[in-house]
């Protein structure tokens, strides 16, 4: 039941995002071309399908929980840190940007600590949760080359330069790895405690 509400909270999001979006671009085609820009977006939509799976019984393995609340906690991270207030935002897209980057990100997080099995995840998950927003950085790069427009300015090679979106993208990545063994940390810690109850 409480996974459904993480689910549907990130459907409404996506939702909404593409209404804004679409009122913008005018088409579905070029609305949905312009959201894939965006990690942002990859992800809520991986947390939603996930969390859905969840809440409808079907078998979501450990590895795959922990990943989808991994990267959903690094677009919360990330957006507070270096993109809150960044946009003039309005209508639907100021509600679409409190779901998908702040509640989300918090009820995904929550959940795995209240309702996620504790105790099964592997040593090498972290490494394997860092395949997705891994894959995405090229993705980002080699859209913004074509485009001219860059997804987040933080991997804006035009004004940054490639050393320094580079630099970014490692201090990114290290975080992200370390996030990833303190859950990985914690997932044994509480495993432990179940196991002792």
């Amino acid at each position: 039941m409480t996974a459904g509400v993480v689910a549907l909270t990130a459907a409404a999001g996506l939702a909404i995002q593409f209404h804004a979006t679409f009122d913008q671009s005018g088409s579905v085609g070029g609305t949905l071309w312009v959201l894939a820009r965006y990690f942002t977006i990859w992800t809520n939509a991986a947390v939603a399908l996930a969390f859905a799976g969840v809440a409808l019984g079907a078998r979501v393995t450990a590895r795959r929980i922990g990943g989808v609340t991994m990267a959903i906690l690094l677009v919360g991270v990330v957006y507070g840190l270096l993109l809150r207030g960044l946009m003039s935002l309005s209508g639907g897209a100021v509600l679409a940007d409190l779901l998908l980057h702040k509640l989300v990100p918090v009820l995904a997080v929550l959940w795995w600590i209240a309702c996620a099995p504790k105790g099964k995840l592997r040593r090498s998950d972290p490494l394997w949760w860092a395949v997705f927003p891994g894959a995405y950085l090229p993705y980002a790069l080699l859209r913004g080359a074509m485009e001219g427009t860059y997804a987040y300015p933080f991997i804006n090679v035009a004004r940054l330069g490639i050393g320094q979106v580079l630099l970014n993208a490692l201090t990114i990545a290290a975080g992200f790895l370390i996030a990833g063994y303190a859950l990985l940390w914690m997932d044994r810690l509480l495993g432990r405690g179940v196991r002792r109850g």
